[in-house]
């Protein structure tokens, strides 16, 4: 008799195209759907099958932290490209304020997507932290901000949460006046820094 001897099966290699296909079409449907877009939808927006997309990603909740680390590297990518970092505060605060407008009038979709993900308990403390060595200079310029005369006795975070929600509120009027872009990216920030000054 023959014996036959099994060798055990290598494990296929991950592409990165079909993982970026996933992040990709997570971002479609979230951004139509909310957090609570289901796998298999994202799987068949992707062109995999939902058990694919479980080989890449053990959890939705995982998908979901892989993403806001895809999202906010992207964002610190382009930040720390070229940061200003000697120049004057207000140069620096531009800085942020304009690259940030910038990347989400290119993608709004994902601009979406990251201000949900931001926002939910599902992305774990850990997973925040995983993108902290990125915000340097950024974080350096918002404490500066904080350290102002007219943010005196507010808490620590308000001068970031502060220029979060006035990009928030450049980011829908320039949704509606999509002409007016560059206008309102430079005449909010005025508004913005005359607030800080």
């Amino acid at each position: 008799m023959r014996h036959c001897t099994l060798i055990p099966s290598m494990a296929r290699a991950r592409s990165p195209e079909k993982r970026n296909a996933i992040l990709d079409a997570a971002v479609q449907e979230i951004a139509t759907a909310g957090l609570g877009a289901p796998t298999a939808k994202i799987a068949g927006r992707a062109g995999v099958a939902e058990g694919t997309l479980f080989t890449y990603f053990a959890s939705k909740d995982e998908l979901l932290n892989q993403l806001y680390v895809e999202l906010k590297s992207e964002v610190y990518t382009r930040m720390n490209a070229e940061f200003p970092d000697k120049a004057s505060l207000q140069r620096r605060a531009w800085h942020i304020w304009s690259t940030y407008l910038g990347w989400a009038v290119a993608f709004p979709k994902k601009r979406k997507v990251s201000v949900q993900l931001h926002l939910s308990d599902v992305v774990s403390a850990e997973t925040r932290a995983q993108i902290a060595g990125q915000r340097g200079a950024t974080d350096a310029t918002i404490a500066e901000l904080g350290e102002r005369l007219a943010l005196r006795g507010l808490p620590e975070g308000f001068a970031a949460a502060a220029m979060s929600a006035m990009q928030e509120a450049t980011m829908d009027f320039i949704t509606k006046q999509p002409r007016r872009r560059e206008e309102l990216i430079e005449k909010a920030f005025a508004v913005f820094w005359r607030l800080f000054r």
